[in-house]
């Protein structure tokens, strides 16, 4: 026999088995967060499994996390009688803050191990996780737990009458702390997702330690009303943990830990065709002597002669030519490309002199281009540029090519090192989308100014037009956070 609510804790009942509103109400808000907080993760281009990972991760750790810390705290030797007891998640007994500190432990190490950046994932998670708590305290509301004090019946006026109702226990009616626990944490997220991340220049972590101060700050005011408390000797185990979040908050977003740890310094990725090698007269002329050989009437407009700059060859000669003929085409391209490089490649200016400063300041660096590696490196030797690099990507290396991050992601890979403190330079759409959707803080530089509208509708951070400009803008703050909604 199927039962919807039969009393105020169940919200179904199936027979013998009970799925109360403390499990749905939980449930809910953990997985709102993680919709908004999945979505977050993928704009900075982490994979969809890896996220899916990290949720069900969290969500169990924390679950024990939160278990464990309430039975630690509340009545271990009542626990010890009847161990029992300890699987009876839902007559209640979870302490938020224990969940917390277990989920961020299993972050810290399923991040660490997967490359991701653990204080960008925090910042792009944690907040939401704000909205989840607010769900949550609705099922300590349903099991008449987590309330305040006692207060005469006249302080629930304008209250909507079924929470004066449930907040009347055991012949008193009490402080429903539960709601103002709730009201604060939907405040708490407007106020660091809404306001804070959208109006003010923010580095990486602050929205994290915005978390910490805000929660902190607010549960120990509220946790001084409860009747409820878990201790630790006469303190109140959670206003003492509150505390601690609120210093560490307010530490870290006034740049203290990173004055004790140090700012790494980015991993710097380039695209190469027009970026660093001048390479635009030599794309030209091979398209020009390809179609001299296979279509020797036809005449290509400028307009059609700017198009072949950026997109792949395949997507060009696609265009042109029957798509059996395309590969063979492809293949010819490249040897006449290669056969015509000493005489039409160079260095863009300034290129050497930044490489240079870079290396010499203690840069990690690579190139990733969606050129083959034997023609890239020929350029890349012949303008004597490979001693700065550490991996030389060409597309050949990863699939799919650019706009696609496969190839960003493999340099990181192989450099072994994360995607949360990265920045790619190109010239083209695809060069820019491709560092979006790596998570990359985006560089567009500007060689062409013919090209230069078609690049900045791709909103990279910065757009330059001379590569010295780079130097200037890793003297800023230049971390970053991906808009959040």
């Amino acid at each position: 026999m199927i039962e919807f609510f039969p009393n105020t804790k169940i919200f179904l009942e199936i027979g013998p088995v009970s799925i109360t509103w403390y499990a749905v109400l939980i449930m809910t808000g953990a997985i709102i967060a993680f919709v908004i907080s999945k979505r977050n993760l993928l704009k900075v281009g982490y994979k969809a499994d890896d996220i899916d990972d990290i949720f069900i991760g969290t969500l169990l750790s924390g679950f024990a996390g939160a278990r464990i810390w309430y039975i630690l705290f509340f009545d271990f030797k009542q626990y010890l009688k009847d161990p029992m007891m300890i699987f009876k998640i839902w007559e209640g007994g979870l302490a938020i803050q224990g969940g917390l500190i277990a989920g961020a432990i299993f972050c810290y190490f399923y991040m660490k191990r997967k490359r991701i950046n653990f204080v960008q994932a925090a910042d792009l998670i944690l907040p939401n996780v704000l909205i989840a708590q607010a769900i949550g305290r609705w099922g300590n509301f349903m099991n008449q737990e987590a309330f305040g004090g006692i207060v005469p019946e006249s302080f629930f006026n304008g209250f909507p009458t079924f929470i004066k109702d449930m907040m009347f226990i055991n012949g008193n009616y009490h402080h429903p702390t539960f709601l103002y626990e709730s009201v604060a944490n939907i405040v708490g997220w407007i106020l660091i997702v809404l306001v804070l991340k959208r109006f003010s220049r923010i580095k990486r972590g602050d929205l994290t330690f915005a978390y910490l101060m805000w929660y902190g700050a607010t549960r120990f005011f509220i946790e001084g009303l409860r009747t409820d408390s878990l201790y630790f000797f006469n303190i109140r185990i959670a206003q003492l943990i509150s505390v601690i979040f609120l210093l560490v908050g307010l530490f870290g977003y006034l740049g203290g830990f990173q004055k004790i740890i140090g700012k790494p310094k980015p991993i710097i990725l380039w695209d190469f065709d027009g970026t660093l090698g001048n390479t635009q007269e030599l794309i030209i002329k091979t398209f020009k002597k390809v179609f001299e050989i296979h279509k020797p009437d036809y005449n290509l407009s400028d307009e059609e002669v700017r198009s072949f700059l950026g997109p792949t060859l395949e997507d060009t000669f696609m265009k042109h030519f029957d798509a059996n003929r395309v590969d063979a085409i492809i293949d010819e391209y490249r040897e006449i490309n290669i056969a015509m490089h000493a005489d039409y490649v160079t260095e863009m200016e300034h290129a050497t002199e930044v490489l240079t400063a870079l290396k010499n300041d203690g840069y990690r660096m690579g190139i990733v281009s969606n050129k083959q590696t034997a023609s890239l490196m020929v350029g890349v030797e012949l303008l004597e540029m490979q001693d700065f690099f550490e991996v030389v990507l060409g597309s050949d290396l990863f699939n799919p090519e650019k706009p696609d991050p496969a190839g960003i992601d493999l340099a990181l890979e192989q450099m072994n090192v994360d995607k949360g403190g990265v920045i790619y330079i190109g010239d083209t759409p695809s060069d820019i989308i491709a560092g979006q959707r790596a998570g990359s803080f985006t560089i567009g530089y500007v060689f062409d100014k013919m090209r230069e509208k078609e690049l900045r509708e791709t909103n990279p951070n910065r757009v330059i037009d001379d590569l010295r400009e780079v130097q200037e803008i890793l003297k800023e703050d230049h971390e970053w956070t991906i808009t959040m909604m």
